[in-house]
């Protein structure tokens, strides 16, 4: 069988990156170039700071992709690309690259859904095992997906409001933490003590989650103990919220796999790279006697490698778009057809 090179491209956010998968888990060549320095001023990602940088980067992270695979564009099969979610500008920049590059080489445009991507950066460690549940947890989104085989992804549970990656670099600012401050949050978890008391979100036997009065539980202790002259334990108080969050998700997320008579799991989305949260569940499935897999700390967070390998499945399904492609900022992740953009 002759092997499939894809190009993926990811500018959903405030990474620009490109990158070169073959076969759909062999990573050739990956680039990407972050603005986290850019919008630390800012406490947060500024839409508008974000695609100008996309702009001026573009062209010369794809080249540098190219150049470092030592590969010719002639040479790609597919160009895959981030066409939601995400911030509008910034995905503008991708999909408009991916389509000049797809029109002037007449290679074909494979449209991903960035959440898919997330999914199947797993596969760039070892193949999916169907049917599975996926765990999807980054800054906007937390989800669990059944899945049972390749681009099926069926909805069971999601966040009613904050998603959980929002609510740690909510919480990081409510404790002075500069942006990104949610892996501090974790680094601080591992040093604290659960010492503050904090009650389950959305504690019932839905698959959903809720995170907004998790985040106004700490606005209000902190407010309480800043009234009574109290300093705030702040390593104690991650310590504290971070077990609450990880509690909630893993009681839920194993209640999934027993209901739907799973026995794999996969996690995806930059939350994914949360250490107690992968110890916790890696512990729970080997108890389980169930398969567990998780994205290297790279292909976490937002890379082109994960679109690229997910674009792979879908150019194999024979997903295309054509030149009437736009980004959606809002995009549902759901069984999916070939996008033309008519629909």
């Amino acid at each position: 069988m002759k092997d499939i090179y894809i190009l993926g491209i990811e500018t959903s956010c405030d990474e620009t990156s490109a990158s070169i998968v073959k076969n759909g888990n062999e990573e050739i060549a990956t680039v990407v170039l972050s603005q986290i320095d850019i919008h630390k001023d800012f406490g947060g990602v500024v839409p508008e700071i974000a695609s100008r940088h996309h702009v001026k980067n573009i062209t010369i992270v794809i080249e540098e992709c190219l150049e470092k695979a030592n590969m010719e564009i002639n040479q790609i099969d597919g160009i895959a690309v981030t066409y939601g979610p995400g911030l509008v500008g910034s995905l503008l920049v991708g999909v408009e690259a991916a389509k000049t590059l797809a029109y002037a080489n007449n290679i074909p445009l494979i449209p991903v859904n960035h959440m898919s991507g997330h999914i199947y950066a797993n596969e760039l460690e070892k193949p999916l095992e169907f049917p599975l549940i996926a765990l999807v947890i980054s800054g906007g989104h937390t989800e669990l997906i059944y899945m049972k085989d390749h681009y099926n992804f069926e909805k069971i549970g999601g966040t009613l409001d904050d998603a959980v990656g929002e609510c740690y670099d909510k919480v990081a600012r409510i404790v002075n933490v500069p942006y990104p401050g949610g892996p501090t949050i974790d680094r601080w978890a591992y040093e604290g003590k659960d010492t503050y008391s904090l009650s389950l979100p959305l504690n019932d036997d839905s698959y959903n989650f809720s995170f907004s009065g998790l985040k106004s539980a700490v606005i209000n202790l902190v407010h309480n103990e800043k009234q009574r002259g109290n300093e705030i334990r702040k390593k104690d108080l991650a310590a504290s919220f971070q077990n609450t969050v990880i509690e909630i998700i893993t009681k839920k997320t194993m209640r999934a796999l027993k209901d739907y008579q799973v026995n794999h799991l996969i996690i995806a989305g930059g939350v994914a790279a949360n250490k107690v949260l992968r110890e916790r569940l890696m512990e729970l499935c080997q108890k389980e006697n169930i398969s567990f897999s998780c994205p290297s700390i790279q292909h976490c967070t937002d890379n082109a490698a994960m679109i690229a390998a997910s674009g792979y499945h879908a150019y194999l399904l024979g997903h295309r778009a054509d030149l009437t492609l736009n980004p959606q900022s809002s995009l549902e992740l759901a069984n999916q057809k070939a996008v033309n953009n008519k629909e």
